[in-house]
């Protein structure tokens, strides 16, 4: 008797909690979306089939359907404050950065070392890194790496003419993948890693699994948790990995230190920073792991959509290839640095690309310091997490009419002069853009360049169709491999 009294009590404590918590929203008079005991707005996390990006997309519709410039949701209790104007927007993520300066994206620097990173670290310590790193991505500094990024795109058609000659559909992925890692390790690292002939590279096996490996439970409860989460020493890296990275940063470290050998690359800044006491290893391992693995699967991605797209659009495909044969005569045939830079409509097929399939389906941050609404009399408090839409928004019909169509003319100059700046945010916009844009871009344009000049695409019946987006993976990726077929050229 006493059990069963004791569990009507306990449930009727907790209906009565989700009652209370779920009247925040009504209690700062911001309008919100009815939410549903026990998981508020939010899928079932253990039944969960949809990406929260796709959630959060089914969210801004609605908001937008009832005229709401901004409302509210929530996952399980904890609110979650909804941006649908542009210029709100705009406001958060650069206008009053400095109340919304932080993701609010979860790390634990004492269980999970390598995600305290750039992208979750927050407040000055931030600030300080982020100034530190910024001069490693100057146009003249990725300029300067230029020829070791031709040595990966020979490489790159070294591996692409050995798959071809095998006379099967390729999985393009893993050819990006290869070229992908290529360009990072060289460029960031200074080391070899031969991803094409060695597929055991730890290099590529951590950066094909690592954004899909945390279960989404696990996710939902650090993101709503977090303080909980870190006390109980919940990590999202996969302890293999978090050591490899710090085991990679040490080796590195050491034999730049012992052997006084400076480079011309993201590593070196960080060795510096160590020697004047700005960074300790760990911190190094952890920029590597997020430069690494953001890179990694932001260009590799990308570049498999772009090309997905150029087989499913064959007019675009050879709009494109005949821009790349006209530019590139202007510099003898060859690739340069220079001739990437002339590319304009390649350069609008990777923007709709992004626009299609933004590396991030939505982009958080966390309010910082009591926030007034301009011209609303709503008040975000302090802790608030905010979610920013990003596919949706890149979705909307009032910016992108027949939004599923891939039409890269929506990004000639002329265009996009018709649309608010912050209709297109693939990397963020304000002081807490991507700090790689430059260097990614010139990736995925290089590989585009080195394969649409010797290769024909087309879509192969493999391909799941339409595609997918993987439900635990932070950044975009599509479930199941995308087949191609190859015809040389």
């Amino acid at each position: 008797m006493f059990i069963w009294t004791a569990l009507g009590t306990i449930s009727v404590t907790v209906i009565v909690y989700y009652i209370w918590a779920f009247q925040y929203w009504k209690r700062r008079n911001l309008p919100f979306l009815q939410p549903q005991i026990p998981f508020g707005n939010v899928p079932n996390p253990f039944t969960c089939k949809e990406h929260m990006g796709i959630t959060m997309q089914k969210v801004y519709k609605e908001m937008k359907k009832r005229k709401w410039k901004h409302g509210g949701v929530y996952q399980l209790t904890t609110p979650i404050y909804v941006v649908v104007d542009l210029d709100f927007v705009k406001n958060i993520m650069a206008k009053d950065f400095e109340y919304f300066g932080d993701r609010g994206t979860y790390y634990n620097e004492k269980d999970d070392p390598v995600s305290a990173h750039l992208f979750a670290m927050a407040g000055s310590k931030w600030k300080n890194l982020r100034t530190k790193l910024t001069p490693s991505f100057t146009p003249g500094k990725i300029k300067a790496m230029f020829q070791i990024l031709l040595e990966c795109e020979a490489k790159l058609q070294e591996k692409m003419l050995l798959e071809y000659n095998k006379k099967q559909p390729i999985n393009i992925k893993d050819v990006l993948n290869c070229f992908t890692i290529e360009i990072i390790v060289s460029c960031v690292f200074g080391l070899a890693c031969k991803t094409d002939k060695d597929e055991t590279s730890p290099f590529k096996m951590y950066g094909e699994h690592l954004f899909s490996s945390a279960s989404f439970v696990k996710i939902v409860f650090a993101s709503t948790c977090p303080d909980l989460a870190r006390r109980l020493g919940v990590r999202l890296t996969p302890k293999a990995a978090s050591d490899f990275f710090l085991q990679v940063a040490q080796k590195c470290v050491a034999y730049r230190e012992n052997n006084n050998r400076g480079h011309n690359d993201f590593l070196q800044l960080l060795v510096d920073m160590k020697n004047n006491n700005v960074l300790t290893l760990e911190q190094i391992a952890a920029q590597i792991f997020v430069f690494f693995l953001a890179g990694f699967e932001t260009s590799a991605n990308l570049t498999t959509f772009v090309l997905y797209e150029l087989s499913k659009n064959q007019d675009i495909q050879e709009k494109a290839r005949a821009e790349i044969e006209t530019v590139l005569i202007k510099s003898g045939g060859k690739i340069t640095y220079e001739s990437l830079q002339d590319l304009k409509f390649v350069s609008q097929i990777i923007d709709e690309s992004m626009r299609k399939y933004p590396p991030l389906l939505q982009i958080p941050r966390k309010c910082v310091q009591n926030y007034k609404v301009p011209g609303e009399d709503v008040i975000i408090e302090k802790g608030t997490c905010v979610v920013i839409p990003v596919l949706a928004i890149h979705y909307d019909e009032e910016y992108y009419p027949n939004p599923e169509k891939f039409d890269p003319e929506r990004f000639t100059e002329e265009n996009k002069k018709l649309r608010h700046q912050y209709s297109h945010i693939p990397f963020g916009e304000g002081p807490r853009i991507c700090i790689a844009k430059r260097f990614g871009m010139l990736n995925v344009k290089l590989g585009l360049v080195s394969l649409l000049k010797h290769y024909k695409f087309t879509v192969d019946a493999r391909t799941m169709e339409p595609l997918r987006m993987i439900v635990n993976s932070f950044v975009t990726a599509a479930e199941g491999d995308i087949w191609l077929n190859v015809e040389k050229i």
